[in-house]
């Protein structure tokens, strides 16, 4: 033990007085490690318990799902949200809590993230990306992809 001890203060005075090595080994090290994307979605369910579903124009298997978008690079997952239903509805939305996480099926190192949103707006201005919207009963959802369904089934709980 005691030689462990000798060695991390060796270890960290030759650090201390060479601040470089750090940052490189940091950065080796990050060279290192997975790299991953995130995509985030909203669950905003209105005052009669219907779930906000939004028509893409690139979803060509699933068009109708949960709305949401891309975490750019040093953006929250949070953020991300708040900025997507700001750019894709035009509304502002709070976010409540984290709902359902998973490694995507279909992406490599990539997480989805499905959020419980709240919104005191009507829907805005629709952006390019998107044909429609609608509200949706959870007994009457059109086909959706596995993980926005498990999404809202999981909401409903």
């Amino acid at each position: 033990m005691e030689t462990i001890l000798r060695f991390n203060t060796q270890i960290a005075q030759l650090m201390r007085r060479n601040h470089w090595i750090a940052t490189y080994g940091v950065r080796l090290w990050q060279m290192k490690q997975a790299h991953f994307t995130a995509g985030v979605v909203a669950v905003i369910i209105n005052e009669k318990a219907q779930v906000l579903l939004v028509e893409h124009v690139f979803h060509p298997k699933y068009p109708w799902g949960l709305p949401g978008g891309w975490v750019d690079r040093n953006e929250s997952p949070e953020r991300a949200l708040i900025r997507e239903m700001q750019e894709e509805l035009s509304v502002h939305v709070r976010v409540e809590r984290v709902v359902l996480v998973e490694l995507s099926n279909l992406l490599r190192n990539h997480l989805d993230i499905a959020m419980l949103c709240h919104t005191n707006q009507p829907i805005g201005n629709l952006s390019a990306e998107l044909l429609g919207y609608g509200w949706y009963n959870t007994d009457n959802l059109p086909p959706l992809s596995s993980f926005h369904t498990r999404a809202i089934q999981k909401l409903f709980e």
